[in-house]
């Protein structure tokens, strides 16, 4: 958190959250007829449309084409007819185009921190990060895809006689499904790895927050990505997420546990690999342990901060935080407030809708006393509720902290950096942070990220965020002697002499 600016803000009465200023620009002045028609041109459609609104003001963002299951399979045809020619490309020339996304996307990230506002309701600088995040991908991958998918030679059975390359092969086309929640770095920040391998995609990204995949998928386009090896189509999850499922030769799946566990099963059916990053609890702090003995001062400041945090609509810097996505999402948020409270848990600031901000804000919500079977203690809130809980001692911290079924991210916050590196060593969670939230982890793009337990399969960033697109194919070139009996040898004297070879290997201390 940062200190709140009182400058230029105004206070509700009714509320202990200032509001910031709304602005002067709406969403019909950056979500125009003729942007949307841009946009979704390349959906493969032949059905009906749906309507999009944005959760900060309830205004009308656009209609969107929807996508068939036939649709489906005319992308991934598409996609499947353009890729031989770009997987055939070398992988430095694929690699160039992300670093001219990279570059396009800073210039003209304005475009997309408004998509990201008006879809999401996000606050601007949390937009923001998104972009931060699909720049670091895009500059890693471009830099680095040589050399992860570069054929490395290995030692053969019979060292000079025995030439062994391993190649990476892209998977072909890679069916995506991404959420709503960063729907910039969950969609193309994920692809992207993906292209540079070699691979086409058929993307479906939520309907919420389409034409922020729409208008990346445009700009990679524009820095020389083939159009048809991203293929978009749209639509409900369960109508059209099964049809990607079913033609991808690769899933990378980004939502819930249940769903995950769905297309996992689908894609294990027909022996089709899969990434799954799902529930948290969540990469944002949900659950916060303090120690007993600076609670009391740990809380005074902390409720004071989460008082000032500023709520609002405006599409430009200066606000804190934004709006929940859907009346779902305010429902779920309200449920486990109103519940903990129910059953005895204390409201230390926030804890009710603001509907004069917007028709889906909900303040900053702080709880205390919360404990099991509570569902806001068990179950990912995905909302701007956090539960306090006090321990006595370091082992009752990570044992509350691992009491969980999830493992996808938690944090450690000590002025002793090498005690807060020792405690993240017991944590299970896939990333780790000692001193900050999330960021730090996510952002060292070199390093990989994903859940443990039921927060997912596999990682992305790193080697095995670009691997994990590629089959590692072994070619291997036998030279003058044969691995069979030959040069006069029996069958006695061929394993006479191969056992002695392997004595000489061992003693030459070879692997």
């Amino acid at each position: 958190m940062t200190d709140p600016q009182d400058t230029g803000t105004v206070t509700d009465g009714n509320s202990r959250n200032p509001v910031s200023p709304t602005g002067t620009r709406t969403a019909a002045d950056v979500v125009t007829p003729a942007l949307v028609a841009r946009l979704t041109r390349p959906v493969v459609s032949s059905g009906g449309t749906t309507a999009s609104r944005t959760p900060l003001t309830g205004e009308h963002l656009a209609e969107l084409p929807l996508s068939t299951p036939d649709d489906v399979a005319e992308a991934f045809a598409r996609a499947r007819q353009a890729r031989a020619a770009w997987a055939a490309a070398p992988v430095r020339r694929r690699a160039a185009v992300l670093l001219r996304f990279h570059d396009l996307l800073l210039a003209r990230q304005s475009e997309v921190l408004d998509l990201i506002q008006l879809e999401t309701g996000k606050a601007r600088l949390h937009a923001h990060e998104e972009v931060q995040a699909v720049a670091v991908a895009a500059r890693h991958y471009g830099r680095t895809a040589p050399a992860y998918l570069r054929p490395k030679g290995h030692t053969g059975v019979l060292p000079v006689l025995t030439k062994v390359t391993e190649l990476r092969v892209p998977r072909g086309v890679v069916g995506q499904i991404a959420p709503w929640n960063y729907p910039f770095e969950l969609s193309v920040g994920d692809a992207l790895p993906a292209f540079a391998a070699g691979n086409a995609v058929v993307m479906k990204p939520d309907t919420q927050t389409a034409l922020t995949a729409l208008w990346a998928r445009e700009l990679l386009v524009e820095a020389g990505l083939p159009a048809d090896v991203w293929q978009i189509v749209l639509g409900d999850g369960p109508v059209v997420g099964p049809a990607v499922v079913a033609h991808a030769d690769y899933v990378s799946f980004t939502g819930s546990t249940r769903t995950g566990r769905e297309v996992a099963q689908a894609a294990a059916a027909r022996l089709v690999g899969s990434s799954l990053e799902l529930g948290g609890k969540c990469i944002s702090i949900e659950r916060l342990y303090v120690h007993a003995s600076v609670a009391d001062a740990f809380l005074e400041r902390f409720v004071a901060r989460t008082r000032a945090l500023r709520l609002g609509t405006a599409l430009a810097y200066g606000t804190d935080m934004g709006s929940l996505v859907s009346e779902q999402q305010l429902r779920n948020v309200r449920r486990h407030v109103e519940e903990a409270v129910a059953k005895g848990a204390t409201v230390l600031a926030g804890g009710r809708p603001r509907p004069d901000v917007g028709p889906l804000f909900h303040e900053p919500t702080i709880l205390e006393g919360v404990e099991p079977p509570m569902a806001v203690c068990t179950e990912e809130t995905f909302g701007p509720v956090v539960s306090v809980f006090r321990f006595d001692d370091e082992d009752e911290a990570i044992r509350l902290a691992n009491d969980t079924p999830y493992g996808l991210n938690a944090s450690v916050w000590t002025k002793d950096g090498r005690r807060g590196r020792a405690v993240a060593a017991r944590l299970r969670a896939g990333t780790v942070n000692v001193n900050e939230a999330y960021a730090a982890a996510y952002g060292s793009a070199r390093a990989p990220m994903g859940g443990m337990g039921e927060s997912g399969l596999g990682r992305r960033h790193g080697a095995e965020g670009i691997l994990k697109y590629t089959e590692a194919q072994t070619v291997a070139q036998q030279r003058v002697m044969p691995l069979a009996p030959a040069f006069g040898l029996d069958d006695e004297g061929y394993a006479r002499l191969m056992t002695g070879g392997l004595r000489v290997l061992k003693a030459m201390r070879l692997r």
